[in-house]
């Protein structure tokens, strides 16, 4: 699946992507409240400024993948892959990282703290 099918099936209604395979999909400023992908693969996705409030993205690889002022809020982020992700300026309230994973290479913005979110160092 490459992003413009992605966005026609959601524009037509469809919320369920579960395991999707989606590696470096360019999906900047995509307005997909809600969405489900989880167990996705979007390592190395471009999702910079994406508006993906209430998303399950549980369990999804996105190593590698730039979230720059994505709007992640409310959004399910279980056991995310978020090695080497770009977070600076996300909106991350109400997010749940339980579990996610991150490395010294993930950037989250000034003062973030991924302990306090019970997130794993990989």
């Amino acid at each position: 699946m490459d992003a413009a099918e992605l966005i026609r099936r959601y524009a037509g209604g469809e919320r369920y992507f579960p395991a999707a395979h989606l590696i470096k999909v360019k999906l900047i400023a995509a307005n997909l409240p809600g969405i489900n992908l989880w167990g996705a693969d979007l390592s190395g996705a471009n999702l910079a400024k994406a508006k993906l409030w209430g998303a399950d993205l549980s369990r999804t690889n996105l190593a590698q993948a730039n979230l720059t002022r994505a709007n992640l809020s409310g959004v399910k982020l279980n056991e995310a892959n978020l090695r080497g992700a770009k977070l600076n300026y996300a909106k991350l309230y109400g997010a749940d990282l339980t579990g996610a994973y991150y490395d010294e290479s993930t950037r989250f913005s000034i003062g973030f703290d991924p302990v306090s979110r019970n997130m794993r160092k990989f």
